[in-house]
C-alpha cells in the first residue's frame, strides 16, 4: 500500500512538472475575430497576453497571431464591444466572437467619409473648369487649348485648387495615421493615464511613410521603444522632448 502511494506521488509530481514545462513553452496562436452571431470580421481588436504582456492587433480581415503559452490568459478588447478573456489551452487556431455594446436611444447617422468629402470639393473645382487639381499640366493642354492651359497655371481658382489638393493630401495621410496609431493601442502598451497619453502621442507620432510600411508588431515595437525614452524624460515640456528625441 505504501509503495503504491509513493508511485502515485512520484507520477503526480512528474505530471505537474510536465504541465509547468508545457505552460512555459512559447507558442504562436493564430485566430480570427467575428462579430457575434454573424460572419462579419472585426478589425483593429487588441489581443493582450496578461502573462507575458505581448500585445497584437487584428488586421483588416479580423485575423491575428500572438506569441503566448499554454494556460496564459488573453484579453480581447475593442471599443464598442464587450471585452472577453480566454485561457490558452492548446496550439489550435482560435475563432473568437465579440458582442457589440448596445446603447439605448442611439441615433446612427451614416455620413460620408473624409476622403469622399475631400473628393466632392475637388469635383466642384473641376466643374468650374479646373481640370488638373494642382498637378503638373500636360504639354498637350497648352497645344490643344492655350487659354485653358494658362488659366489652369496662373488663375486664382486653380491656385486655390492646388492649395486644397495639398491640404487634402495631408488630411488623408493624417487620417491613415490616426486609424492605426490610436489612443487605445498606445494606452494598452504604455498604461499611461489619459492626460499623459495625449502628450506622448503628440511627441511620438509616426510618419505616414512609416505607418504604410509597418505591420502591427513593428508599430507596437515603435511605441515600446519611445516609451522607454519617454519614462526617463517625461517631466520635460513637449517641445523639449521633441528636440531630445
Amino acid at each position: 500500500m505504501l509503495l503504491r502511494l509513493k508511485i502515485i506521488f512520484v507520477l503526480t509530481g512528474l505530471f505537474g512538472l510536465w504541465n509547468i514545462s508545457l505552460a512555459q513553452q512559447t507558442i504562436t496562436i493564430r485566430g480570427v475575430i467575428f462579430r457575434k452571431s454573424s460572419t462579419e470580421r472585426v478589425s483593429q481588436v487588441l489581443i493582450n497576453d496578461l502573462n507575458n504582456k505581448n500585445i497584437m492587433m487584428s488586421d483588416d480581415l479580423g485575423m491575428f497571431s500572438i506569441n503566448t503559452a499554454i494556460y496564459d490568459t488573453l484579453l480581447i478588447t475593442k471599443k464598442g464591444f464587450t471585452p472577453i478573456k480566454i485561457t490558452v489551452q492548446s496550439k489550435d487556431d482560435l475563432s473568437l466572437y465579440l458582442q457589440p455594446v448596445v446603447e439605448l436611444n442611439q441615433v446612427t447617422i451614416k455620413g460620408e467619409t473624409k476622403k469622399e468629402e475631400l473628393n466632392d470639393v475637388m469635383k466642384q473645382y473641376r466643374s468650374q473648369g479646373i481640370f488638373y487639381d494642382g498637378k503638373s499640366l500636360p504639354v498637350l493642354a497648352f497645344l490643344n487649348s492655350p487659354l485653358t492651359g494658362f488659366y489652369n497655371l496662373f488663375g486664382k481658382k486653380p491656385r486655390e485648387a492646388r492649395h486644397f489638393a495639398a491640404y487634402a493630401k495631408t488630411e488623408l495621410e493624417n487620417n491613415e495615421i490616426d486609424r492605426r496609431y490610436t489612443k487605445s493601442l498606445v494606452q494598452s502598451v504604455t498604461k499611461l493615464p489619459d492626460d499623459e497619453v495625449t502628450k506622448f502621442m503628440q511627441v511620438y507620432t509616426p510618419s505616414y511613410q512609416d505607418i504604410m510600411q509597418w505591420n502591427d508588431y513593428q508599430l507596437i515595437t515603435y511605441i515600446k521603444k519611445n516609451f522607454a525614452f519617454y519614462k526617463k524624460h517625461k517631466d520635460q515640456p513637449s517641445q523639449q522632448l521633441q528636440k531630445l528625441n
